[in-house]
């Protein structure tokens, strides 16, 4: 049985990952912004050290024990010209987008070296590979975590630790719907090969995948799971 930590698990994504994980032989740690009473969840929004660290003490205090899987969900996005973004913006992207993972695999590594064996994955997204005009700074937080997982990989390969990332297209979760209008929708579609939205239980499924002994011998990859949309139209 692993501990395993999850951030942004309230919605979307991060709630399919959990939900699917849970079905397994797993112990799981939540956190997301919404108010949810649980004892495995903690409410917040990672955009500080405190946040992330409090997170960390929290889930150690649950499980009682070592965290095995590391997966950081926790993501915004915000689409706007950059001239228009305004400066608390560009803080609150990167804290949240970026340094919350980058300070979560800080804290458990140590851990996982010592027991010489560890799972992280982070959720980017395709516009972090390709780039999309109008959310340069969404684009280039998620790239920044492509940069991490391929560096950390090499830095703890050795201790039998994975670090990989998945890095999803348009996926259909209330962010997309709240995010995209009817015609947004439809150019979408026009300009993805598969002429679909990924399923969040698709991401499930291959964290499912990448945190199983099967895939000991992947790390330091970027998977894309956009039906086609790196590749063009």
């Amino acid at each position: 049985m692993a501990n395993i930590l999850i951030t942004g698990a309230s919605s979307g994504i991060g709630k399919e990952i959990a939900d699917l994980l849970s079905k397994d032989d797993n112990d799981l740690f939540l956190s997301g912004r919404r108010k949810i009473e649980k004892v495995n969840y903690y409410s917040c929004d990672l955009i500080d050290i405190f946040s992330v660290e409090t997170l960390y003490e929290k889930a150690k205090e649950y499980f009682n024990s070592d965290i095995n899987i590391l997966i950081n969900c926790a993501g915004q996005y915000i689409y706007k010209p950059i001239e228009k973004m305004e400066f608390d913006e560009i803080s609150y992207l990167v804290d949240l987008n970026f340094k919350s993972a980058y300070v979560l695999s800080s804290l458990v590594i140590p851990e996982m070296k010592k027991n010489k064996w560890g799972r992280i994955i982070n959720i980017g997204s395709i516009s972090g590979m390709v780039g999309e005009a109008n959310a340069s700074l969404y684009s280039a937080t998620k790239a920044a975590l492509s940069g991490l997982t391929k560096a950390l990989a090499l830095e703890v390969a050795q201790y039998n630790i994975t670090v990989n990332q998945i890095n999803p297209g348009w996926v259909e979760t209330p962010l997309a719907e709240n995010s995209l209008t009817e015609e947004d929708k439809q150019e979408v579609l026009d300009v993805t090969p598969q002429k679909r939205f990924i399923q969040p239980i698709e991401v499930a499924k291959l964290c499912q995948y990448l945190i199983s002994e099967d895939a000991k011998g992947i790390t330091g990859q970027n998977i894309n799971l956009c039906a086609g949309l790196s590749i063009g139209c």
